[in-house]
C-alpha cells in the first residue's frame, strides 16, 4: 500500500502498539501511585493509550538516577567525541523509526502527517546530528595572562537538565533541548506535555538503543502543576529549560527562586507582527507566506504571524489576496498526506480559539472568512482559518496569544506608525518585513523588538541560527552554538607558573 493515501496511515494507525508508561533509568515504569490519564486523539476523540501520571515522588526517582549517571560520569566524563559518535547513531535510530514517530505526533495532537514526516521528524533529525557535530568544535579559552600565570575559562556540564516542552511540536521542541544538553554531558529528565506524550516516550527507548546509559535521559508524563512544578522546585535539578506559555513561564521563575536558584531558560509566547509595505518585491508570494504563517500547524506556533500590518495604500489589494490564499487551507482528515491543516490539540484549546473569534466580533472587528467549527472527521476538533479585518491593536484578537489560525488584519501609514504597532505587544519572538528597499529593511529590522526578524520571507532560518524572543517572550536560545551556554556552567581558572 502506498505511504502517500490515507488508507495507508490509517491502517498503520489500527496496527500501532502504544507505550503509555514512564522512562526512569533506564526502563519503562508505572508511575509510583500507579495514576493514569487517557490520552485522547483530536482527530477523532478516539482513545489511544493510558497515560503515566507521574508526581513528586516519581519526579525524585527520576532526579536521584540522572545525578547518579552523571557523577558516575559514563556520559558527563566521555570524550566529546564519543558523545557525538553516539548521538549520530540515536539519530540514525530515530530515522529508522521516523514514520512511528510521525504516526504518534499525528495521532497524539492532530498535525497533517505530511508535516510530521517532512516538518517535525526532519527537523529533529537536522537537530540531533548538527548538536551532535559541534560536540568537537566547542573549545575553551585561554585568557590573556602575565608569563607566570595560566588562566583557563572552561565549560563543564551543569547536571541534571529538567526539561519541560509543549505540545504544538513535542518530538521537535524536545530534540531543541536534548540535543544540546547531551551533547554537552548533562542528564537529562524531560517532562512531556499531557497533551501530547507519545513521542518522547518512544523516543527515550531508542536513547538507550544507541548507547546512551541509563539514567542519562528519563521521561515524566504528567501535569504541569504536579510533575512539572516538583522539578522546578527540586532542589537537586541544577537547569531548568521551558518551552510553553509566558504565564507558566513566569512561574517557573518563582520556583527556581523558592527553591535552589536553579537556571531558568524559557522560550514563551508570541503574537508576532507581518507587516507589508506597498514596495514589497511580489504581493502574490508576500499573501501565500501571509496565509502559511497564520494557517500551519492549525495556528498552533509560537512564531505564527497573527498580526498582518498592511500599508494602507495597498490594504483592500492585499486582504483579497491573503482571503483567497487561504482558500488553500482547510481543515482535513491528519492522516491524509494531502491535508494541511489538521485538528486542534484537544476540545480545551478548540474552546478555547472558539471563543477568541466571538471576542472579535464582539469587540468589533470585521469578519472576512472562516470563523466556524468544521467537522471533515467526526468527533474531531477542527476549526476553518480565521481573518479579522478592521482590527484595532488594543482588541484581544490583538494582544492575546490564541495559538489558533486566527489573523487581525491591522493598517499603518507610516514606517513609524508600523514600528509602533508590531512593538505594541508584551512579546517579542518573531516579525516579518516585506519591502523591495533595503534601507527600510535595516531600518525596520533594528526597529522591531524581536528575536527573530525575516525580510521578504516567513520563518527562515536553520539549526545555525539562534531562536528566542525580546520581552516576554522569553530569555535564552534554542538551536546554534548559542544554545549550547544554556547547559555549561562556565569555570575560570588560575595557575601561577
Amino acid at each position: 500500500m502506498e505511504k502517500s493515501t490515507l488508507a495507508y496511515w490509517q491502517a498503520q494507525a489500527s496496527e500501532l502498539v502504544i507505550e503509555g508508561r514512564a522512562f526512569i533509568n533506564g526502563a519503562y515504569t508505572d508511575a509510583i501511585a500507579e495514576q493514569t490519564f487517557d490520552c485522547i486523539s483530536p482527530i477523532d476523540s478516539r482513545h489511544l493509550a493510558n497515560i503515566a501520571c507521574c508526581q513528586s515522588e516519581d519526579a525524585d526517582v527520576a532526579v536521584a538516577a540522572a545525578r547518579a549517571v552523571f557523577e558516575q560520569g559514563s556520559w558527563s566524563k566521555l570524550a566529546p567525541v564519543k558523545r557525538k559518535a553516539t548521538l549520530l547513531k540515536f539519530a540514525d535510530i530515530i530515522e529508522q523509526h521516523q514514520h512511528e514517530l510521525a504516526l504518534l505526533e499525528t495521532l497524539d495532537m492532530g498535525k497533517p502527517i505530511s508535516d510530521a514526516i517532512h516538518v517535525d521528524l526532519a527537523g529533529t533529525l537536522r537537530c540531533i546530528r548538527w548538536s551532535a557535530e559541534a560536540i568537537d568544535k566547542v573549545y575553551d579559552q585561554v585568557a590573556p595572562t602575565a608569563s607566570d600565570d595560566l588562566g583557563l575559562v572552561t565549560h563543564e556540564p551543569c547536571g541534571v537538565v529538567a526539561a519541560i516542552v509543549p505540545w504544538n511540536f513535542p518530538l521537535q521542541m524536545a530534540c531543541w533541548k536534548l540535543g544540546p544538553a547531551l551533547a554537552m554531558g548533562n542528564s537529562v529528565v524531560l517532562k512531556p506535555s499531557e497533551k501530547s506524550p507519545l513521542t518522547a516516550i518512544k523516543l527515550a527507548a531508542l536513547a538507550i538503543e544507541a548507547g546512551i546509559p541509563a539514567g542519562v535521559f528519563n521521561v515524566l508524563p504528567g501535569f504541569g502543576h504536579e510533575v512539572g512544578k516538583a522539578l522546578a522546585l527540586h532542589n537537586d535539578v541544577d537547569t531548568l529549560v521551558f518551552t510553553g506559555s509566558t504565564a507558566v513561564a513566569k512561574q517557573l521563575f518563582v520556583y527556581a527562586g523558592q527553591s535552589n536558584m536553579k537556571r531558568v531558560w524559557t522560550e514563551a509566547g508570541g503574537k508576532s507582527p507581518n507587516i507589508i509595505f506597498a514596495d514589497a518585491p511580489n504581493l502574490d508570494d508576500a499573501a501565500q507566506a501571509a496565509a502559511g504563517a497564520f494557517c500551519f500547524n492549525q495556528g498552533e506556533v509560537c512564531t505564527a504571524g497573527t498580526r498582518l500590518l498592511i500599508e494602507e495604500s495597498i490594504k483592500d489589494e492585499f486582504i483579497e489576496k491573503v482571503i483567497a490564499a487561504v482558500k488553500s487551507w482547510q481543515p482535513g482528515n491528519p492522516l491524509d498526506p494531502n491535508t494541511n491543516v489538521g485538528a486542534i490539540v484537544d476540545r480545551a484549546q478548540f474552546e478555547r480559539v472558539l471563543s477568541y473569534i466571538e471576542k472579535g466580533k464582539i469587540q468589533g472587528a470585521k469578519l472576512r472568512c472562516g470563523g466556524n467549527a468544521t467537522a471533515p472527521v467526526a468527533d474531531g476538533f477542527y476549526i476553518e482559518p480565521t481573518v479579522f479585518d478592521e482590527v484595532d491593536n488594543a482588541m484581544d484578537i490583538a494582544q492575546d496569544e490564541i495559538f489558533g489560525s486566527v489573523l487581525s488584519v491591522i493598517t499603518f501609514k507610516t514606517m513609524a506608525e508600523a514600528i509602533a504597532i508590531a512593538n505594541d505587544t508584551p512579546y517579542g519572538l518573531a516579525a516579518g518585513i516585506w519591502t523591495s528597499n533595503l534601507s527600510k529593511a535595516h531600518q525596520m529590522s533594528k526597529a522591531v523588538r524581536a528575536g527573530s526578524v525575516w525580510v521578504n520571507q516567513w520563518d527562515g532560518g536553520d539549526m545555525t541560527a539562534p531562536f528566542g524572543g525580546f520581552k516576554q517572550s522569553g530569555n535564552g536560545r534554542d538551536k546554534s552554538l548559542h544554545a549550547f551556554s544554556k547547559y555549561t556552567e562556565i569555570k575560570a581558572t588560575w595557575m601561577k607558573i
